[in-house]
């Protein structure tokens, strides 16, 4: 589902070749590659937001919020919260970007309240937090979950932020740049978003596409001449 990075790089460095825009560095490329990809992720965020207001699409292929969602989907993880009181530490990854459900127990998902309401629910005896109906508050990265008497078994859903993007290389005898795909790290985006990650990285080198057949002609160029070079 990865959209591979040799097959970006490639494509980008022959569209610069025939728009006569010079060239662009690996190491230009990776930075460049990954805003982008950045960038693509972020607005994921938004889009389903947006989408999730407007009226269903009963359509199989064409319901737009379960298209995004496929392509979020990618990067969601669950992992365990460890408690130290009183509150319940995120999962200890350096990816996280958005907690999604609080899991109790494996099957129990807490509700998640805001603090204005956190004191009424607590003050009412049918409404007060139990070990199948826990609540929990989210501030400054810390998870308060209620009943208190839960401190353990918890877990986390999140979304993780993509990687970043490298394309490695080891150098040749005569000093060309030899891909290495076991060093690089691939795009983490649906391969669908490749003619955008392409456009993206063009957009910062200057070129502007009018027409995104041509992405997808060098593109199939780029991979046509691997697959001859494998054969």
């Amino acid at each position: 589902m990865a959209i591979n990075v040799d097959t970006v790089y490639k494509t980008v460095l022959l569209i610069l070749n025939q728009q006569q825009r010079g060239y662009i560095t690996p190491d230009e490329f990776n930075k460049v590659g990954t805003q982008v990809q950045l960038g693509i992720f972020e607005k994921y965020m938004s889009d389903l937001n947006q989408q999730l207001r407007i009226p269903e699409n009963d359509s199989e292929y064409g319901n737009r919020v379960k298209n995004i969602e496929e392509r979020i989907d990618i990067f969601k993880r669950i992992g365990d919260a460890v408690y130290a009181a009183p509150f319940f530490d995120l999962p200890a990854v350096t990816d996280l970007y958005r907690i999604g459900s609080v899991i109790y127990n494996d099957h129990i998902e807490a509700q998640m309240v805001e603090r204005n309401e956190l004191y009424l629910i607590k003050k009412s005896p049918l409404t007060a937090p139990t070990k199948e109906q826990p609540i929990f508050l989210y501030e400054n990265k810390k998870i308060s979950l209620y009943p208190t008497t839960i401190t353990s078994s918890v877990q986390v859903s999140y979304i993780k932020k993509p990687v970043d993007v490298q394309w490695n290389y080891s150098v040749g005898s005569l000093g060309q740049f030899e891909y290495n795909s076991a060093t690089s790290v691939n795009f983490e985006l649906h391969e669908s978003e490749q003619v955008d990650v392409i456009t993206g990285i063009l957009l910062y080198s200057g070129v502007i596409i009018q027409d995104p057949t041509m992405i997808q002609i060098a593109s199939q160029k780029i991979q046509q001449e691997d697959n001859n070079e494998k054969s």
